[in-house]
């Protein structure tokens, strides 16, 4: 299947027009089932992103020497934490 080309009910197979029109009814909830306690006990809320920093980072701006910057960068990836951590020692 061709990733660019968009996706049509007849490729599709199915009936979108009535998909989208079915309004749900009274008597199809009590197809579910009850919400007991365990279940809501099992249940788990995922966050979404990252987790929040003991200590966070803010950004600054700093003027440094091309040969200073190239010579960080020049140690591979990491090279900013890597940075922080020389001036974090060097200002205890």
């Amino acid at each position: 299947m061709n990733a660019r080309k968009p996706v049509s009910a007849r490729t599709l197979k199915s009936d979108l027009k009535r998909v989208d029109s079915h309004r749900t009814k009274a008597s199809e909830y009590k197809e579910l089932p009850e919400l007991t306690d365990a279940m809501l006990k099992r249940g788990t809320v995922k966050r979404a992103g990252r987790p929040v920093a003991t200590n966070p980072r803010k950004q600054v701006t700093i003027r440094l020497p091309e040969s200073v910057l190239a010579k960080w960068k020049a140690t591979g990836p990491g090279w900013q934490t890597r940075m922080a951590e020389l001036l974090s020692k060097r200002a205890s």
